[in-house]
């Protein structure tokens, strides 16, 4: 038998098990994960109206639903937790797939000021993470600025402006249904420092806001004009040419009256956010820019104020570093080869990565899969040397006596069956729970 731990519960984690229990008919996978719930961003990071991707739940659950694999939420690694050297010492193997869990920054003055936010924290609270916090994100905002031009900006975007017949239907937690349907946004800004040709939507994702209701699009036509290939798109890929088909027929259509406008602007990098007399976010301040001939810009010394009462920073996401592992700052990655951990480039015997924490933030949820696959094979080719050292029979009970209180998957179908619950008392479908203390005792209902 070969005893495996996944640290991370989301699809990086899954096909990580997946591939172990159809490659290895010795593999007995347990799944640790922090939080309560499995699915990680599918849960926590898709947006609530993106049924169809959300649905990708149900892959997972039959990788955590398999009769090797065992799903141990509410086990965090790392301080306050499990340390990794004692992971270690209970299996034979540990995959992280711990993802990117922190955002880039601007690194500009007033980016911490109140109203400012990194999009990752508005999505938590609007996906019932439930580390989230409600400080009012909408409160007193008309005008909003969007930072990047990505799809999590554009799901932010599109958030912003939804109105409640749209959003009554997700399993969105009700405060922030009540709070986001109350809203008063009316204009937002979606800004890219760069142009529309290196836009890092997909053309689903961009087409999505154009079908809003009582919604204007509004593209000012010489700023895309200023990139060469908006100009003449026939060089692009084949998804950044529909990109540019899709923003080149907003700017040539006529103005419509609508209730709500969103304004995606390019060419502009953020220098500063200015406060009022509160000391709350009031505006953006930008600097024009202009291709560089290299695939960058460069400032134009023109300078152009959005004003704005919330401010939502969406510039990629980073890895952070976990405890017991080595990490590379430069790339927020674990060092590795084809998914081995290498400590001072020498590889560490047991330890692997796959996912965000192996490559970096970039890909889709697909791209999972093959990483996934390439970190099993490697594991897959040391198991022989693996299995010589003697593990625990069975983790779960040492784990316990040493202070982990692990939700099972009986305990996580119990929290299904409170959301169903929670959703048909409010008139809805399912609806989340959207805090620890709620989500434990739902976890507890259950003695199977």
């Amino acid at each position: 038998m070969l005893r495996i731990a996944v640290v991370g519960s989301g699809p990086s984690g899954c096909y990580t098990a997946q591939s172990l229990v159809q490659l290895s008919r010795e593999a007995h996978v347990d799944v640790l994960d922090r939080l309560p719930c499995p699915y990680g961003l599918v849960r926590y990071g898709v947006a609530p109206d993106h049924e169809k991707i959300k649905s990708l739940q149900n892959t997972l659950r039959t990788v955590l639903e398999h009769e090797r694999v065992r799903f141990l939420g509410g086990v965090p690694v790392g301080p306050g937790g499990v340390p990794a050297t004692r992971l270690r010492e209970l299996y034979h193997a540990v995959v992280y797939c711990v993802g990117a869990a922190t955002d880039r920054r601007l690194g500009i003055p007033g980016e911490d000021l109140p109203g400012s936010w990194s999009a990752t924290e508005f999505v938590s609270w609007y996906s019932a993470h439930p580390d989230a916090v409600d400080d009012g994100f909408l409160r007193g905002a008309r005008s909003a600025v969007v930072i990047g031009v990505g799809n999590v900006a554009v799901d932010v975007t599109r958030m912003l402006v939804r109105g409640a017949a749209e959003l009554r239907g997700t399993d969105m937690p009700q405060a922030a249904l009540d709070a986001l349907t109350a809203g008063r946004v009316t204009d937002v800004h979606m800004v890219g420092r760069r142009g529309p040709s290196q836009a890092r939507f997909t053309t689903k994702e961009l087409r999505e806001l154009g079908a809003l209701p009582d919604t204007a699009v509004l593209v000012d036509p010489a700023e895309p004009a200023l990139d060469p290939a908006y100009r003449d798109p026939s060089g692009l890929p084949a998804p950044l040419r529909r990109n540019v088909e899709v923003l080149r027929g907003w700017a040539e259509r006529p103005p419509t009256r609508a209730a709500r406008r969103i304004r995606l602007r390019f060419y502009l990098r953020p220098v500063e956010l200015t406060a009022d007399d509160d000391g709350h976010v009031r505006a953006v301040l930008f600097e024009r820019t202009a291709p560089d001939g290299h695939g960058g810009v460069t400032g134009t010394g023109q300078y152009e104020e959005i004003g704005a009462r919330l401010v939502l920073r969406s510039v990629g996401y980073r890895g952070v570093p976990l405890e017991g592992l080595p990490f590379d700052a430069a790339s927020g990655t674990v060092p590795h080869r084809a998914g081995r951990v290498l400590r001072e480039g020498v590889v560490a015997p047991g330890e692997y990565v796959a996912g965000w924490i192996k490559r970096g933030p970039t890909g889709v949820i697909g791209t999972n899969r093959p990483c996934a696959k390439e970190t099993v094979t490697s594991l897959l080719e040391d198991a022989a040397a693996l299995v010589r050292r003697e593990v625990p029979a069975d983790p779960l009970g040492l784990l316990r006596a040493e202070g982990a209180e692990p939700v099972e998957w009986a305990g996580w179908r119990a929290i299904e069956r409170a959301e169903a619950e929670l959703g048909a008392s409010l008139g809805r479908g399912v609806v989340k729970l959207p805090d620890w203390a709620s989500l434990l005792a739902a976890a507890r209902t259950t003695t199977s």
